[in-house]
């Protein structure tokens, strides 16, 4: 009887250990705490108006921060500075040279000329003409061959 008895606070022992083995890591876990709200910090930075509002701290001597820059308009070239240099093609498929940019119906380019770049649009073919679109205007180049 003695043997029953060791053995059964031997089983009572070992069931109550695997128990706390059991529950101690649950009991032990910390409680999740809600996750805090994320703060984004960002740099801002204010260009100074003038010398006393601030300087360039990679350039303290320089002036250039308080200099106003003018928005320069854009340069609008001349159509007069394109010349149609030569028509091409069957009728249904015609193709021309334009300042040597050769360009179909509804083609649009942008073309360098003496007086500065001109963006195109090539809108109809004709036999000895083409009728082209620059900033808004349209305006028909004859082809002569005397060029």
């Amino acid at each position: 009887m003695n043997w029953c008895v060791n053995f059964s606070k031997s089983a009572v022992a070992a069931w109550l250990s695997a128990g706390f083995v059991m529950v101690l890591p649950v009991a032990a876990a910390p409680v999740a705490q809600p996750a805090a709200p994320e703060v984004v910090s960002r740099s801002v930075f204010v260009i100074p108006a003038n010398s006393k509002d601030g300087r360039d701290p990679f350039f303290p001597n320089s002036t250039r921060l308080y200099e106003t820059v003018s928005a320069a308009q854009p340069h609008v070239a001349d159509v007069s500075a394109l010349v149609l240099k030569g028509i091409s093609g069957p009728p249904d498929h015609r193709l021309v040279i334009i300042n040597n940019h050769t360009l179909g119906v509804g083609d649009e380019a942008t073309l360098v000329t003496p007086q500065g770049p001109i963006h195109i649009r090539c809108l109809e073919i004709k036999d000895s003409s083409v009728v082209i679109e620059s900033n808004g205007q349209r305006r028909e180049l004859n082809y002569t061959k005397n060029r």
